[in-house]
């Protein structure tokens, strides 16, 4: 692997515009054979369901050099690991807490938590994963990975800032990864990162936003913050150089395809954050990205089309191609989103080297050429979307963003 240049532990000593200081990268490396940090995000929520330590554990073992995870407060004060404001995405709170799926995440004691299974949304193979608690993440890291901690939502879980910022000082694996410039905090709320700013300076902090904003917003971040990330989609050229101009370094999510990390490179961006870090990391290292891939590859997604995106024959759906030179049965061939919609082709579709199959969310008429799921809920983000592509036996074979 490329040497990595960011030792995280240095950021809050010195300036980052392009990280050309001498503390970070080592004396023989030059600009251009640098990598990007990668950042496992979730985990690697691509191939495990995310932030629980299954995630965490494929993100450690994927060659990222980073994985990251979000901390919320549980009703009793407890710090756990979760994304979403609700339960009801990635557990099965419909059957443990009927009533309660739209209930605040931070309204659930630690105990309740504990009941909920977050895994088997993912996949049967991960029933019984559970929402880990914060401290466990650090138990289940291997080599030298370090982590990303997100403060999620940090209104909902009031005090959040000073019990991470605890734990970073107290807890001996905690204690260690930060001793060692193998921790990060980040969050999209700016107060709640002044507040971690002021409770642990020593910590390199990270600010989020959706997109780059004013140079005098960037200015003011720079004054707490070392960093700033925002989404691969809205960055630009004009977007990176007042990030760099601020003295910043510069991040982005949520980079799933070779093509998109490759524009991010271009753009100079320091961190690249994605559900498949394995992937990108055999990227960014010039080797086969999909080992196991036969030829089956996702040519393309109409996310967003004139009318109803659901409009029998003709809504949203993905495009399926046969790049190789044989015929190859897809049928019980998986793609999945980013939120983990599934879309499973169904039996009989044979794609001839050269030939295309749409694959369709709502409703149609099947052919040689179209699959249709009669779906009554649209998939795809019209923004842009991610899409992994799996086979029947569940080998990944391809990645792909719009």
């Amino acid at each position: 692997m490329k040497f990595r240049t960011l030792a995280l532990g240095t950021l809050a000593a010195c300036t980052i515009a392009g990280l050309a200081s001498p503390a970070v990268a080592a004396p023989t490396t030059t600009d251009s054979d640098r990598a990007p940090i990668l950042v496992g995000h979730r985990g690697a929520a691509g191939v495990a369901p995310e932030n629980t330590l299954a995630a965490i554990k494929a993100g450690s073992q994927s060659g990222a050099d980073f994985v990251e995870i979000d901390v919320q407060l549980s009703s009793d004060g407890v710090p756990f690991i979760f994304h979403d404001d609700t339960p009801a995405r990635t557990t099965n709170v419909a059957e443990v807490f009927p009533d309660r799926g739209k209930d605040p995440i931070t309204s659930f004691s630690w105990s309740e938590l504990q009941r909920l299974d977050a895994g088997s949304y993912f996949s049967t193979d991960f029933a019984g994963e559970k929402i880990p608690h914060f401290d466990a993440v650090a138990e289940t890291l291997t080599g030298n990975t370090g982590v990303f901690i997100e403060i999620k939502s940090p209104a909902k879980s009031p005090g959040v800032e000073q019990i991470v910022a605890e734990a970073l000082a107290n807890d001996p694996e905690w204690r260690k990864l930060e001793q060692r410039g193998k921790i990060e905090v980040l969050g999209f709320d700016a107060a709640s990162n002044k507040r971690f700013a002021e409770l642990a300076p020593e910590v390199p902090l990270q600010q989020l936003t959706g997109s780059v904003p004013s140079a005098s917003v960037l200015a003011d971040y720079a004054i707490y913050a070392d960093s700033f990330g925002t989404s691969y989609r809205t960055l630009d050229a004009a977007g990176a150089a007042r990030v760099k101009d601020a003295g910043l370094g510069l991040g982005v999510y949520t980079v799933n395809s070779t093509r998109a990390a490759d524009a991010a490179l271009e753009l100079g961006v320091e961190r690249i954050t994605g559900d498949f870090p394995q992937q990108l990391d055999r990227h960014l290292d010039g080797k086969k990205v999909f080992p196991s891939n036969n030829g089956i590859v996702i040519s393309d997604a109409v996310n967003d089309v004139p009318g109803n995106d659901l409009q029998p024959e003709t809504g949203e759906h993905v495009v399926l191609a046969n790049t190789g030179n044989r015929t190859i049965d897809v049928s019980g061939y998986v793609l999945r989103d980013a939120a983990n919609n599934i879309l499973r082709i169904g039996e009989g579709f044979k794609l001839t080297p050269g030939a295309e199959l749409r694959v369709f969310s709502g409703p149609g008429t099947n052919g040689a050429e179209a699959f249709y799921l009669g779906g009554d809920v649209a998939v795809l983000n019209n923004g842009g979307d991610a899409l992994g592509l799996w086979d029947a036996k569940g080998r990944l074979l391809d990645t792909f963003a719009n």
